[in-house]
Formats: structure tokens, C-alpha cells, sequence
């Protein structure tokens, strides 16, 4: 059907139907603009303004499309798609969760009364904001004009549409009250409820200013207020959430408190909007503001039943908390000279040494005979409780890194205050940190075990691994003949997740302030005293992130392979430095019977192991940093070749520290800075 035949059978519909109200016909005439492939949008242009010509050689199909259009408008309530349409309800995450994931089985009932329900049916394609959105603004008022809403009949539904917007604007402005009421907000900005609240005296400015403006619908011939005096309560009212946000990044956040400051600004921003279509005086003003109204409203209701947006809203200011935190963390991971990468060095062999006796562990329980689920236990067990060990003397876990310094560094990207040079020399003093803890676990892993597995056979007369059992662990590292890099990228997602996780609990250690509700605990302190219970508190609540980050990595690690077993899915992790401990378990299993070239090809896998441990992890993390701050970093190409170019004037800074003399020289000229 074309654009001709639709405007026809509106006008010989209204010929005989007179109240004709029904949307059938305004899906058609959508359905003629909207093109086949969604960013298509020339097509869509196209189709808009050959819709825009055809009304303005049709004067009767102008009429008869304007009446028709009034009469879907003033049937049906227009408030709740200002009110509801684009803005976080008041229900909690999973609430929220569960009605989009049911929604999407078994669709809601449309109510054909409000015009909320009958826009998402117009607009039903979940793309159609694409193309909507992309049609210049220009075109979409052309299409206002050549309808020609300034006839005397649409004068008289300015009254009912524009009552509508007033109840609207009403509705938005409890809502903000409300929130600026939650004790949430007061927890967080107790000087709501000390001095006079923005949050309640823009209610009553809204309230006056709505009685008044319907005054004036009835005698245009008074006074007509605007609103810029709404306008700067407003103001205030972002600057109290813009506080709270500011305040999240010292006490931690939650995912209803980012609920409520989304609702929030959503509602500010949507008043604002409604607030500036009754304030202005111009018809071309007024249809520009409608123009980029319906925009925001399609793209909305797009979105109204998507998880992934649910999720990235809700958790918006969580992610970039957990992600903040662990920037901070990641600056701990970065060395920038000679006694910070030995240091790094001495703390990466500890967690080398520890590992070794991890891996024996492992080896001695994986010779038990039990269940899967029994197996899951005991590795979980010895990983979790190992890695917590290790970041207790702390000791560095290489792969570890990845997940801190990419938050860091899109930290340093999203702030700004870092030129692309000085960005490239903080990733090169991340890469050199990296390169010694690799070496530092791999270098005391690989020892470590060799000397167990020996001394096990002096102790018992036996070797730790059968000949067969060494010919196992060797073709788990074998990069080619087996799914070691897979299994790799496995240990990389579990990296990242742990990151995240570390995150969360450094979040959930501030805001639920558990370091001072175990103070309060009575009989914690009866049995560790008034002193011992500070320091425990302390530093649970300095590392309750770290020692669940790692508990929770252990378990990941301890159970995936089992899951794999159990579900029959070849599924399970590989890690660096326990693949380079059971190298040196194989190598003495088989009496150092091993050719050079096995042993090159051995080494050379548990390398690209470790490369894709780190790879995945740090791409994971970045991806999430950058999203968090809603950041895409669009110089990436011109950063790679800085980086090239850096690598060929200094290969040797990527390894190793800076000479003492640079060293000097560098600080000479970081005082220098500061003076200046």
C-alpha cells in the first residue's frame, strides 16, 4: 500500500465515520515511512518527504489526516507518556527484571484508552528509533507544517492537549518529590532535612504555576508566568544528586540508590522538557521541542522490555564504582621505578612459591577418588584459601593485574588530563609491572615445584605423577593439540569477574559500613578485645574486596572443570603459573627425560597461555571501565602507533625500569612541573 491509498482511505473513512479514533490507519501510514532496513535512513527521509509534498498538493487529504490525527489525540490520555514512557519506575532491580523477561514471553495488555500503549503500537519495531532518530529534525517539522496544525479546529484542542501536559508536568513534579524524600537520599545528603528542601518548594512553584497557566487557557487576556524561576529549583535539585554522586565514590553506592538518582534526573529532565514546550511562544519553536519530545519517546518505548538496557541503567553508577575502585587498586599494580619493580619482583616470587604448593595440593586431591561435586569442594578450597594466603603476605598474583590497570587506565582516559603521550608511557610502565610479575610467578613456580616433585620421591620412594599422568599435564599446555587457549580464555573471564567482584565488596565494605557494625557486635569483642577489634575491623574493611575477590576466583576455578565433567561440556581453566608448576611436576615425573624441543614447545605454551589469561582478562576489564564512564576512546589507531614508535626508540623501558641517572633526571622534572 502507498502513501496515496492510506490518506485515501482516511478521508473516505472519515466520510463515514465522522469519530473516526481507531490507529489501524496511522500504523499504515508509519508503516509506509519506515524503511526495510533500519539505518537506512535516506529511505526514510525519502518516504517523510514524500509524504509531506503529497499533503501539500491534497488539501482535502490535509484535512481529513489533521482531524483524524486531533481526534486519536484528544480520545485517549496523553499523561502517562510523558509521565512513564523513558523513566525508571519505582520498582526494584529484580522486580524490574522479571516483568521485561515476562513481558517478552507473554506480551501486556494494551490498553487502547492511553495514548502510551497505542505509541508503542505505532512504533512497534524495536529499531524504529534508529531511523527516527535519524531523520533530521528539520524534516519532522516540515511534516508539522504541511499538516497544518494552525487551522482553527486544532486551535480548539490546544486546550484538552495542552491540559494534558499540565497533568503531566504535575505528575513529574511528585514524583521528584518523593525521591528528594526517600531516606536513601537523606542517608546520603543529610542536609535535605536540614535547611529548606529544593525538592518540596519546586512542587509548589509547579503547583502555581500549573493554576495559573490553566487561568490562562480560559482567559487568555491575564498574565501568563513562565518558568524560569522552576528552572533554577530544578538547578538545585541536580546539584544535591550530583553531591550524592560525588559522595559514592568516598562511602560506596547501591543499585537502588542509582535507581533513584536515575529516576531522578529522568524526571528533572523530562519536566524540563514539557516545562519549555508550554513556555514557548513560537509555532516553529514549539514543533522543534515536540520533534526532538518524540524522538526521546520512540527510542524509549524501543527499549521498555530490553534486559540490556534495564541492566546498564540500573547498575550504571554501581559499575562505575566497582570499576573506580579497582582503578584505585590498579594503581598499586603500576611500578614507576627501579625499587617499585623489585618490589613488585620480591612480591610476584612469593606468590610464585605459594603456587607450587598449591598445584601439589591439587595433584594430591585429583588422585582421591570422589564425585565431581567432591572434587569441586577440595580444588575450590585449595584455590580460594591459596590466593587468599597470597594477597594476605601480600604477595602478587600476575594475572591478577589485568583487571586493576585497565581500570586505570580508562580512569586516565575518561579524566582527560592525559595526552596521548603520557597515556602511552602509563601503559608502558603497566606493561614492565606486568613483565616482572609474570617472570617473578613463573620463575618461583617452575623451581618450587621441580624441588617438591623431587623431594617427594626422596620422602616416599615414588614419584608424585606417573610417567602417564606427566604425558597428561604436558598435552594440557600444548597450545595447538589441545583446548588449552580456550581453557585459557576461561581463566581470562574468570580473572575479570574476580576484578569485579573486588570491586563490589570494596563498594559494599563503604556503604553498608561493615567495618563499624562489627564494632558493634558484643560478643566479637568480648572475644578479641576493644584494640584487636579495631585492627580486624580495619582491615576487613581496607580488604573485605581483595579477600572475596580471590575467594570467589578460587571457587571459579575450582569448579568449572567440574561443571565441564558433570554436564559433559569440554569446559575447564588454565592458568599461567599452574601450568608452568606442572611442567616442572611432568619433567621430574618423567626422570628430565624430555628432549629440548618438548620442553621449548612446553614453555612456549604455557607462554600463550599466559598471554591469552591476560589478554581476555584486560579487554573484558577495559570494555567494562570504558562503558561505565561512557567513554569510547576514539583514538586507538594513532595510540597503537605511538606505542609501535615507543617500543622501537625503547625497547628495553617495556622490561626493565629506568636506569638510576633517568630516574634523577625524572624527578628533577617533576619538581620542575610543580614549581612551575
Amino acid at each position: 500500500m502507498s502513501i496515496d491509498k492510506v490518506l485515501d482511505e482516511i478521508q473516505l473513512r472519515l466520510t463515514e465515520h465522522p469519530a473516526l479514533n481507531d490507529i489501524l490507519h496511522l500504523r499504515k501510514l508509519v508503516a509506509e515511512i519506515r524503511p526495510q532496513r533500519p539505518h537506512d535512513i535516506g529511505r526514510a527521509t525519502d518516504n517523510l518527504r514524500a509524504l509531506c509534498f503529497v499533503l501539500r498538493q491534497r488539501p482535502a487529504w490535509r484535512g481529513a489526516l489533521r482531524t483524524y490525527l486531533m481526534q486519536v489525540l484528544t480520545t485517549r490520555k496523553l499523561v502517562h507518556l510523558f509521565t512513564d514512557t523513558g523513566i525508571t519506575q519505582n520498582v526494584g532491580f529484580w522486580t524490574a527484571a522479571r516483568q521485561r523477561l515476562f513481558n517478552k514471553i507473554l506480551p501486556p495488555l494494551v490498553n487502547e484508552a492511553y495514548i502510551k500503549d497505542v505509541f508503542g503500537q505505532l512504533f512497534h519495531e524495536e529499531t524504529d528509533h534508529i531511523w527516527v532518530n535519524g531523520i533530521e529534525d528539520q524534516a519532522w517539522v516540515d511534516l508539522i507544517a504541511a499538516i497544518g496544525f494552525r487551522s482553527r479546529k486544532a486551535r480548539l484542542t490546544h486546550g484538552t492537549l495542552t491540559s494534558e501536559i499540565l497533568s503531566a508536568v504535575q505528575v513529574l513534579s511528585y514524583r521528584i518529590t518523593n525521591i528528594g524524600l526517600e531516606a536513601e537520599l537523606v542517608r546520603n545528603h543529610p542536609d535535605i532535612e536540614k535547611f529548606e528542601s529544593p525538592f518540596l518548594r519546586q512542587n509548589d512553584a509547579i503547583n502555581d504555576y500549573v493554576l495559573s497557566y490553566s487561568q490562562w487557557l480560559i482567559d487568555q487576556d491575564k498574565l501568563r508566568e513562565d518558568s524560569k524561576h522552576i528552572e533554577v529549583l530544578l538547578t538545585q535539585c541536580e546539584d544535591i544528586a550530583n553531591r550524592i554522586r560525588r559522595t559514592a565514590s568516598l562511602q560506596g553506592v547501591s543499585i537502588s540508590l542509582t535507581r533513584l538518582l536515575l529516576q531522578l534526573t529522568q524526571s528533572i529532565a523530562r519536566l524540563r522538557k514539557l516545562l519549555d514546550v508550554l513556555d514557548s511562544r513560537a509555532t516553529s519553536n514549539t514543533a522543534q521541542l515536540g520533534v526532538q519530545l518524540l524522538k526521546e519517546l520512540v527510542k524509549a518505548d524501543n527499549e521498555r522490555h530490553s534486559l540490556r538496557n534495564l541492566i546498564q541503567t540500573s547498575t550504571e553508577l554501581l559499575s562505575l564504582q566497582v570499576t573506580e575502585r579497582a582503578g584505585r587498586s590498579g594503581e598499586h599494580y603500576v611500578t614507576n621505578n627501579r625499587s617499585e619493580w623489585l618490589s613488585m619482583l620480591r612480591s610476584a616470587l612469593g606468590a610464585g612459591f605459594i603456587v607450587g604448593f598449591m598445584a601439589l595440593i591439587k595433584i594430591l586431591f585429583g588422585s582421591m577418588a570422589m564425585a565431581p561435586f567432591g572434587y569441586a569442594m577440595l580444588y575450590s578450597l585449595n584455590y580460594s584459601s591459596g590466593f587468599m594466603l597470597v594477597h594476605v603476605l601480600h604477595f602478587t598474583i600476575a594475572t591478577k593485574q589485568p583487571a586493576m590497570t585497565a581500570a586505570l587506565i580508562a580512569r586516565a582516559i575518561d579524566e582527560g588530563k592525559q595526552k596521548l603521550d603520557e597515556l602511552v608511557e602509563l601503559i608502558v610502565r603497566v606493561l614492565r609491572s606486568q613483565f616482572i610479575a609474570i617472570i617473578g610467578n613463573v620463575g618461583l613456580a617452575i623451581p618450587t615445584a621441580y624441588a617438591i616433585a623431587w623431594a617427594w620421591v626422596e620422602i616416599t620412594g615414588k614419584h608424585l605423577v606417573s610417567p602417564e599422568k606427566a604425558e597428561h599435564l604436558l598435552h594440557d599446555i600444548d597450545p595447538f593439540n589441545s583446548l588449552a587457549l580456550p581453557h585459557a580464555a576461561i581463566a581470562g573471564v574468570c580473572l575479570f569477574l574476580s576484578g569485579l567482584i573486588s570491586g563490589y565488596y570494596d563498594n559494599k565494605a563503604s556503604y553498608a559500613y561493615i567495618p563499624d557494625r562489627l564494632r558493634q557486635l558484643r560478643w566479637l569483642k568480648a572475644i578479641l578485645g576493644e584494640d584487636r577489634l579495631l585492627r580486624v575491623t580495619t582491615y576487613i574493611g581496607n580488604n573485605l574486596g581483595a579477600l572475596a575477590g580471590n575467594f570467589f576466583f578460587g571457587v571459579m576455578l575450582g569448579t568449572i572443570g567440574q561443571l565441564g565433567s558433570f554436564f559433559g561440556l569440554p569446559i575447564d581453566i588454565r592458568h599461567i603459573t599452574f601450568a608452568s608448576a606442572n611442567f616442572a611436576f611432568a619433567l621430574v615425573g618423567l626422570d628430565n627425560h624430555m628432549s629440548w624441543q618438548v620442553a621449548a614447545y612446553s614453555l612456549f605454551g604455557i607462554m600463550t597461555i599466559g598471554m591469552v589469561n591476560l589478554g581476555v582478562s584486560f579487554s573484558l576489564a577495559m570494555l567494562v571501565a570504558l562503558r561505565s564512564r561512557r567513554v569510547s576512546f576514539g583514538q586507538g589507531g594513532l595510540l597503537t602507533v605511538l606505542l609501535w614508535t615507543r617500543f622501537w626508540q625503547g625497547p628495553r623501558d617495556f622490561f626493565l625500569p629506568p636506569a638510576a641517572r633517568e630516574e634523577t633526571a625524572t624527578e628533577q622534572d617533576d619538581v620542575k612541573d610543580e614549581v612551575k
